[in-house]
């Protein structure tokens, strides 16, 4: 299967770059892009690897590090089956594309919540009260790159693969995330992820 894997920031693409490098009998053919930082850099990163591909991809994973809520723990490994934008004010069923939950190839039951910003401990709580969530993860980009996929690359599996690297709610800020960071540059759980579940 030829797999599009999106990292958006640098230091993400250097540690899955090596990842791969060094990995062996790997079941699927990776292309591995730098999509940049955010829903607009995610979602055009993805596009221009998905126009510029020689053949189409089989389905696309974006991996990295995301914020978790109370019952997560720095270094788990999360795939989650479901993604919505946290930042979209629009009422609700006004433009559904935007507001409705996007199905990921994700094996666990959580729900990934994407916005431009950072979240910290009140922002998290408010997302998930007013969702109704038990349990979620934050990033920049997922569902952007869900739109980007489901409008440049078809009807292929979207997956999200990531490490938690920080909870806001147990006093984590935006040092302990780029601590956790710079201290986890070896991405084969994430790798081992997608090959299990593709």
């Amino acid at each position: 299967m030829r797999v599009l894997v999106v990292a958006p920031t640098g230091r993400e693409y250097k540690y899955m770059r090596a990842t791969l490098d060094a990995a062996t009998n790997l079941k699927h053919d990776y292309t591995l892009i730098c999509s940049g930082i955010g829903k607009a850099g995610a979602a055009a990163g993805v596009a221009t690897a998905v126009a510029k591909a020689a053949q189409p991809f089989e389905a696309v994973a974006v991996i990295g590090f995301a914020a978790g809520s109370l019952g997560f723990k720095q270094g788990d490994v999360v795939a989650p089956n479901r993604a919505i934008y946290h930042d979209c004010d629009v009422p609700d069923g006004f433009i559904p594309e935007l507001t409705d939950p996007y199905t990921l190839a994700g094996s666990d039951d959580i729900t990934v919540f994407t916005g431009d910003s950072f979240v910290n401990a009140q922002s998290v709580t408010d997302i998930m009260t007013h969702y109704g969530a038990a349990n979620a993860i934050f990033d920049m980009e997922i569902m952007a790159v869900a739109i980007a996929v489901r409008d440049y690359a078809g009807a292929v599996p979207l997956l999200a693969v990531k490490y938690i690297s920080d909870v806001p709610q147990s006093g984590h800020n935006e040092w302990s995330y780029d601590a956790f960071a710079d201290s986890h540059s070896d991405f084969t759980p994430l790798l081992q992820k997608i090959e299990n579940l593709l």
